[in-house]
């Protein structure tokens, strides 16, 4: 028996006192999960299965070495072996929208003269720092000025990266996205400033990426992306960088780039920590080889609901925007079959190493999926069509009904399962505070409620708790509709809002 470290990520600690990491002794790696799991009871749901196998995913590292490409849980481990419990995590920009728009092209060479044209006197100086550079150069910058790239969500990630590529001189870069400018958005979303707030983010970053390089041409794509339209958008693009904090489209972005054999540079963000790989299946793995299967929903937290810190998208965004660079010179190691992960807090970098899955069913030896699915359903998303049929399962009150009901003396007991950091904002009185993600093993402090009203944010978490809480037999219980957000605009505006 040996003792090891086990490291966890940012959305697993408060299972371990907020502890980054746990000191345990055993002789493989399914005994250190099981003793990491017997001191901390919650976290077997996260990691193991009804039928008590390791979720798909969750990702298991010795070291830098996946356990997949050693002996599964059956590996034996070394004294002072250090084992990552690496979960798939959200983060990023939420790109769900609606109808594509049309570029206003700045004044820049088509593909056929930015190859054959000499640089002019202004990209001279403009790029002089890159000639200087013999894996750039002159060639090098044609190369770029030839390019074009897509990055889907102009967000935290997409802010940072888009601002590096245009600078660059990528001659052509493509924005997906369909959301207006928000306040809220001014914290990590550099694009963007005080003025723009209201406007379109497509409108906004063109004219700041347009100022930034008028040589660069800025194509708004303003579109949700979906299995009907993600190959067409795609496909005339050279590189494909991810922006986005929902699994729906992370898996198609990575299943278009898989069939449309274009490398698709990866970037995810939660609270204090980062990833950044490139996923490129004609050289290595895809991200469906680190991840086969999305988590459950809900079970892992968007920037929205978790938080972020501000400056985190810009370290990981400006990876991305580096590996983009790279690969369209074609300089240096790429980090196509590495993880990179980044701790803010212990300002810390990691590398694991990511192996092809020749089982992997889009891109392995024998793939079983030869085109695009629909990904909300792989995901377990319920479609807003479904949006009625939800209402009717989750028994729902709302904000003025709720309002009439609490100076009575039949009041219901009040339930916010959102987090602590947000429950210190604003929280509706007399409220009593569990965290969702505390419910399961703390609903005995509910015992004897006649009525529980659940809520939340904006009424999303909250249905998820109210429906696990009637599952466990809990009669009365109905879920705040809109959450506290709709309690402010209907109710109390006086309440902060965030």
């Amino acid at each position: 028996m040996v003792k090891v470290e086990v490291r966890l990520p940012t959305p697993l600690r408060s299972y371990t006192g907020g502890h980054a990491s746990v000191s345990v002794q055993g002789a493989t790696v399914g005994e250190i999960l099981e003793r990491v799991i017997e001191g901390n009871r919650g976290l077997e749901r996260h990691l193991r299965n009804s039928e008590g196998r390791l979720r798909s995913y969750v990702t298991i590292y010795v070291n830098d070495e996946d356990i997949r490409g050693l002996n599964q849980e059956a590996t034996e481990l070394s004294e002072g072996d250090v084992i990552s419990i690496v979960p798939a995590i959200a983060g990023g920009n939420t790109e769900t929208s609606a109808r594509t728009g049309s570029s206003t092209p700045s004044p820049v060479l088509n593909l056929l003269e930015a190859q054959e044209a000499p640089l002019t006197r202004d990209e001279l100086r403009r790029y002089s720092r890159h000639l200087l550079l013999r894996e750039v150069g002159v060639a090098g910058q044609k190369k770029l000025r030839a390019s074009k790239v897509i990055l889907i969500g102009a967000g935290g990630l997409g802010s940072p990266a888009a601002l590096y590529l245009a600078a660059a001189g990528v001659g052509e870069i493509a924005l997906v996205d369909f959301d207006r400018i928000e306040v809220s958005n001014l914290q990590r979303q550099i694009l963007y400033g005080t003025s723009d707030v209201g406007r379109p983010k497509l409108a906004a970053a063109q004219e700041r990426l347009t100022d930034l390089n008028p040589g660069v041409r800025v194509t708004p794509v303003e579109a949700h992306l979906t299995s009907e339209n993600a190959l067409e958008i795609l496909q005339p693009y050279d590189v494909v960088v991810d922006g986005t904090d929902n699994f729906p489209t992370r898996y198609l972005v990575n299943d278009a780039c898989v069939l449309l054999k274009k490398p698709n540079v990866y970037g995810s963000i939660y609270r204090f920590e980062g990833q950044a790989s490139v996923f490129d299946a004609q050289r290595g793995p895809c991200y469906r080889c680190l991840y086969p299967e999305p988590p459950p929903p809900g079970l892992v937290p968007s920037c929205a609901e978790g938080g972020v810190l501000g400056v985190l998208p810009g370290v990981i965004g400006v990876i991305q925007a580096i590996e983009t660079v790279k690969i369209l010179l074609d300089a240096g190691d790429s980090l196509v079959g590495r993880l990179m992960l980044f701790d803010a807090l212990s300002m810390r970098f990691r590398e694991l190493k990511l192996r092809k899955n020749p089982d992997c069913v889009i891109c392995g030896e024998h793939p079983t999926q030869t085109g695009l699915i629909d990904y909300p359903a792989f995901c377990g998303v319920v479609p807003v069509s479904s949006t009625e049929s939800s209402a009717t399962t989750t028994p729902e009150i709302t904000p003025t009904e709720l309002a009439a009901r609490l100076g009575s003396e039949d009041a219901p007991f009040l339930l916010d399962v959102r987090e602590p950091e947000e429950w210190e904002i604003a929280h509706l009185p007399g409220a009593h505070l569990i965290p969702n993600l505390q419910l399961p093993e703390r609903v005995t402090e509910l015992t004897g409620a006649r009525e529980v009203v659940v809520y939340c944010k904006s009424g999303e978490r909250s249905g998820r708790a109210t429906r696990l809480l009637l599952e466990l037999g809990f009669a009365n219980v109905r879920n705040l509709r809109g959450g506290i957000d709709a309690w402010t605009d209907q109710v109390d505006p006086s309440l902060p809002r965030y």
